[in-house]
């Protein structure tokens, strides 16, 4: 499987210790360059822990080559949601992980497969990567590491949840 990944998932999974966890998968991870660009200019923590991902080839940095789509959407998104929905359309990614909700509009109406941290998060959780003991919890803890989120959603994404 395909995954195009954009900066703010690939942020706060380092900041919540679970990028590695979420790499263990067996499939094809992608980022575009512009998105390390971003990253690098942000944290050092979280530079430092792409960084091992990047250079063992389990994070691969690729150019899209779809500069007019990129410059398209730049006109409405930042670069790294522009370059990240390119990606994803030229590789023809099966999923790519977005946060922002414009740039997740955009992806769903260009076709692509859109999921966001929340959803790896759980994921993760139902696949017995990680223990969710209490949701109220995680949701302090996302909005202790600056995850912006409203309770209304965070609990939509959570309903039922089994720990």
């Amino acid at each position: 499987m395909k995954i195009v990944i954009n900066s703010s998932p690939i942020i706060f999974l380092v900041k919540l210790q679970l990028l590695d966890l979420f790499l263990t998968r067996d499939d094809e991870f992608y980022i575009p360059s512009g998105v390390v660009e971003e990253i690098e200019v942000k944290s050092d923590q979280v530079r430092q822990g792409i960084l091992p991902f990047i250079e063992a080839g389990k994070l691969r940095v690729v150019s899209t080559r779809l500069f007019t789509l990129v410059n398209r959407l730049n006109l409405n998104l930042g670069r790294g949601e522009s370059e990240a929905i390119s990606l994803a359309t030229e590789l023809q990614a099966d999923l790519i992980i977005l946060d922002d909700r414009a740039a997740r509009r955009k992806a769903v109406n260009l076709g692509l497969n859109v999921k966001g941290t929340l959803a790896l998060i759980k994921k993760l959780s139902q696949e017995g990567k990680i223990t969710i003991d209490n949701v109220d919890e995680l949701y302090d803890r996302l909005q202790r590491i600056n995850f912006r989120v409203s309770r209304p959603i965070f609990d939509a994404v959570f309903k039922n949840f089994e720990p």
